[in-house]
């Protein structure tokens, strides 16, 4: 626990009465890329600022490589926030230039590395002139310039197009593989999680519901089908449906009528059982 890059222990964030973040706590294996998941509204964005010190806790504590994070830009992270800050009045080169008077650890050789490997980013262009998804492409060029031992992701694939996102998780796997980074990449996007992630962090009404390697959480859960006229126990069943005909349920131990068929789920079935379930939760509180 006490070598894991980024490790957060009881912290939780509070908006007057609304608890985005409650009582989280979770370690992140060092050189992993961990997706993390959860509806909208359960707490990714505002961890992923805790984490990068745009915010502090209200409490708890959140360490990155044992450091404390104080409320402040911690030296060993990038951080690619949805709102892709970006001075629009300058032009892509100017844009790294910036990025080297700002930040004591830079390379010029990384960002420019990395604006090299992108399709469609003419250097000399003005940030308000590039696309959405150019923009999203230039930032995490200026996140990597920054050599961060932890880069944080929040939503980097949203504004691309499949070619560039293509591109951008190569350059990130490469950024895994060549340095060691460990990178917690939140997504909506399932099919690119299973394609570049070995760990999950799941997130609903601001608490961690599973966290761990991938095959592992996998192998705790179990997609059931069954007769209608046959009964599960609570205990464990994450999400159910139910036809006149049959019962289908994604459950987490817990014990399985004889004769049920059962299947281990891929990943987009855990999380969308997951995603179906909370939102379930929130309409019976809502009558």
């Amino acid at each position: 626990m006490n070598a894991s890059p980024v490790r957060a222990e009881n912290v939780a964030k509070h908006f007057g009465r609304t608890r985005a973040v409650d009582e989280c706590s979770f370690a992140l294996p060092e050189g992993s890329v961990t997706g993390l998941v959860g509806p909208n509204g359960a707490g990714k964005s505002t961890l992923l600022s805790l984490i990068g010190g745009l915010a502090r806790p209200t409490h708890g504590e959140i360490t990155v490589h044992g450091t404390p994070v104080r409320g402040r830009m911690h030296p060993d992270v990038s951080l690619l926030t949805q709102q892709r800050p970006l001075y629009d009045q300058f032009t892509v080169r100017e844009l790294m230039r910036a990025g080297a008077a700002m930040n004591d650890r830079w390379s010029a050789e990384r960002a420019d590395e990395v604006l090299d490997l992108l399709a469609g980013v003419e250097k000399d262009a003005k940030v308000r002139t590039l696309s959405a998804g150019a923009r999203t492409q230039v930032a995490i060029a200026m996140a990597l310039g920054r050599l961060p031992k932890v880069l944080l992701l929040d939503e980097p694939m949203a504004d691309l197009d499949p070619l560039a996102r293509d591109e951008t998780l190569r350059i990130v796997m490469t950024e895994v593989a060549e340095r060691g980074t460990t990178v917690l990449l939140s997504s909506h996007l399932l099919t690119d999680l299973g394609d570049v992630c070995d760990h999950l962090l799941l997130l609903d009404e601001g608490r961690v519901q599973l966290c761990g390697d991938i095959d592992e959480v996998l192998d705790e859960h179990l997609v059931v089908v069954g007769p209608a006229d046959q009964d599960l126990e609570r205990d464990g069943v994450v999400d159910s449906s139910r036809t006149s005909r049959q019962v289908t349920a994604l459950v987490r131990g817990g014990s399985v009528p004889a004769g049920w068929e059962t299947t281990r789920p891929d990943l987009e079935a855990l999380v969308l059982g997951y995603l179906r379930a909370s939102r379930t939760r929130r309409r019976v509180r809502a009558q």
